[in-house]
């Protein structure tokens, strides 16, 4: 017997900023409250366990969350090729980034996925690979892990990430924070700059903003500087930052200009500018403290 479920759009790796997504993409996916949409789709017996799991995965502790995503992969491993496979490990992918919760999770997780889009290869969209296969290639890009496929897909996503990073090596704007001060990148050379995307809607931003705070304030006398950036209106950002009392600048893009020049269609999203002005690390989600850590351990600072 199968059943009918509402798919409810929420918090994981990436809150996408786009609209009309697929049912893959919006299983999971956290978008806008103005522009969250449910969806339908069925979901078999064997698989509403997985789904619910999926919906509250969020709110199992870090310590175990590493085992119970490891877990949940090979139960989707399991689900017959007719079904909703892909999209549940897809969903399960973009989970899995949010946070630090083990290489060997992230391993499982891509064989997963890898797995299914061999199974149930989607069509392309238009010129652009399929949603999954971006998502494969993210992982494989960003967080090291092995993944096999022989789809032209797969190839052309990990062309267009390698593109994305080449776009971002020198990219430059200037941007004004909520108090009025003008910021421009490449005008500083001689710090080290971590550039956040965020927004006040985004639960995994908003769950790793405290961590970037103590950061700069830990070591912004060694130079480092740290540079969010939101979309939203200035209406909404600063009475957020003025009850959570973060310190570090926070940069006003009207219009997402800067979000759509370093190609970010979902947050948060990290980058790390060594003192050069060139860039030397980036984080594709929410990372912990040591993740961030590492991140600025490559531009000099530790």
């Amino acid at each position: 017997m199968k059943m009918t479920m509402p798919i409810h759009p929420a918090a994981v790796r990436t809150c996408v900023l786009i609209a009309g997504l697929s049912v893959v993409a919006m299983l999971v996916f956290c978008a806008r409250p103005a522009d969250a949409q449910r969806q339908q789709i069925v979901w078999s017996e064997q698989e509403k366990p997985i789904v619910q799991q999926l919906r509250s995965l969020r709110q199992v502790p870090d310590e175990k969350r590493g085992q119970v995503t490891k877990d949940l992969a090979l139960e989707i491993r399991k689900l017959p090729a007719a079904s909703n496979k892909l999209t549940l490990a897809k969903g399960l992918a973009n989970l899995s980034t949010e946070g630090d919760f083990g290489h060997d999770t992230l391993q499982e997780v891509a064989t997963t996925l890898a797995m299914a889009l061999g199974e149930q290869p989607p069509p392309g969209n238009g010129n652009e690979p399929a949603d999954p296969y971006i998502e494969l290639a993210t992982l494989v890009r960003y967080e090291h892990v092995q993944a096999a496929s022989d789809s032209p897909q797969f190839a052309a996503a990990m062309s267009k990430l390698a593109a994305d990073d080449r776009s971002r090596e020198h990219a430059d704007f200037t941007l004004t924070d909520v108090e009025g001060k003008p910021w421009s990148l490449q005008a500083l050379h001689g710090k080290v700059v971590l550039v956040n995307f965020w927004a006040t809607w985004c639960p995994p931003c908003r769950k790793e903003m405290p961590d970037l705070d103590r950061l700069y304030q830990e070591f912004k006398d060694q130079g480092l500087l740290i540079l969010a950036i939101s979309d939203e209106e200035i209406s909404k950002v600063q009475p957020f930052i003025a009850e959570h009392h973060y310190t570090y600048p926070i940069l006003l893009d009207p219009g997402s200009k800067v979000h759509k020049l370093f190609v970010v269609e979902g947050i948060p999203k990290s980058f790390v500018y060594g003192r050069d002005g060139k860039l030397v690390a980036e984080a594709i989600d929410m990372r912990t403290r040591g993740q961030f850590l590492a991140m600025l351990s490559q531009a000099g600072i530790r």
